[in-house]
């Protein structure tokens, strides 16, 4: 009993809990621009949740593993323990969950391709192939300064995006907007980490924009995409106008302060801490954003009865 339970909470560390907020948070969102619209779909928002939990925890595995292979995990990281790493996990058996994991969220997302369309097996093949070339392949993204361009448009703009489609069987380009602050707050997550990693990633070879523009860049992208995720609900209370109730995620502005100064501040181990609630700031403000959206609706439908 001892045993199984230990071995279960090792894949649970392997899965690397701290960062699934990123798979839940564009989910809230596209599944509140379908609601505000009427077109809620429980059943493909539920599938699309697992998909892209799965979709996070295999191309977590995948680094995991191949970060291990490449030797940029070693005795030196300040980041969290790695399974493989530790000697927790044997790399045959990453690769069989990695394998498990994909084709899992495949034959999963078969069941939304069959209600929505060819164009979702499109969306799913390239979300999974792009998890898989994160860190595996002949031009891994995450070693030549493309991960961050990844993770917005995958975790961001596709997911975001793709789970108002799978319910709405429509384009949305106010679904579009709403998954600008959802990519870049995602995104943020990624920088933290590569921030934190920048010295031992450059020893590695691992091309991270924090090693090719230095950590000065690092801290001004992580603030940009600040101003910019907050403006997008500015932006849209004033182009559609929309209620007040958008303005939601600027109660979260304290905190997105106070990890700004944070990484202004501090590096190693420290900024563990940092990227742990730069990922609970991306899943807060998608909350309350996604909120602010189905509010919206209750106010149109109180205009429709006192008309």
């Amino acid at each position: 009993m001892s045993n199984n339970l230990n071995r279960f909470n090792i894949w649970v560390l392997a899965s690397r809990p701290k960062t699934l907020p990123a798979a839940v948070a564009p989910i809230f969102v596209g599944t509140a621009v379908a609601f505000n619209n009427n077109k809620l779909n429980v059943w493909a928002a539920i599938i699309a949740l697992i998909c892209s939990l799965l979709i996070q925890i295999g191309t977590n595995f995948v680094n995991d593993l191949y970060d291990f292979l490449k030797g940029t995990d070693d005795e030196n990281r300040v980041g969290p323990t790695r399974a493989l790493s530790a000697g927790w996990i044997s790399p045959s058996q990453m690769k069989f969950a990695i394998y498990l994991t994909f084709g899992i969220t495949f034959l999963l997302g078969l069941s939304l391709v069959y209600h929505a369309g060819l164009v979702v097996l499109l969306i799913g093949v390239l979300s999974i192939f792009a998890g898989y070339s994160y860190t595996a392949g002949p031009f891994p993204l995450a070693y030549n300064g493309l991960g961050d361009i990844f993770v917005f448009v995958f975790f961001g703009i596709v997911a975001t995006v793709g789970t108002y489609f799978v319910q709405a069987i429509e384009f949305s380009v106010f679904a579009l907007l709403a998954s600008i602050p959802v990519g870049l707050l995602i995104t943020n997550i990624l920088v933290v980490n590569n921030y934190r990693d920048a010295d031992l990633d450059k020893k590695k070879n691992k091309l991270t924009l924090a090693v090719i523009f230095g950590k000065s860049f690092s801290r001004f992208q992580y603030l940009f995409s600040l101003i910019f995720s907050y403006s997008i609900p500015i932006l849209l209370f004033f182009v559609f106008e929309t209620s007040i109730f958008i303005l939601l995620p600027l109660l979260t502005l304290p905190l997105a302060v106070k990890l700004q100064l944070e990484i202004n501040k501090f590096s190693g181990e420290r900024l563990n801490k940092t990227l742990e609630f730069t990922a609970k700031l991306s899943v807060i403000f998608s909350f309350f954003f996604s909120l602010g959206i189905i509010l919206w609706l209750f106010k149109n439908l109180a205009f429709i009865l006192l008309a």
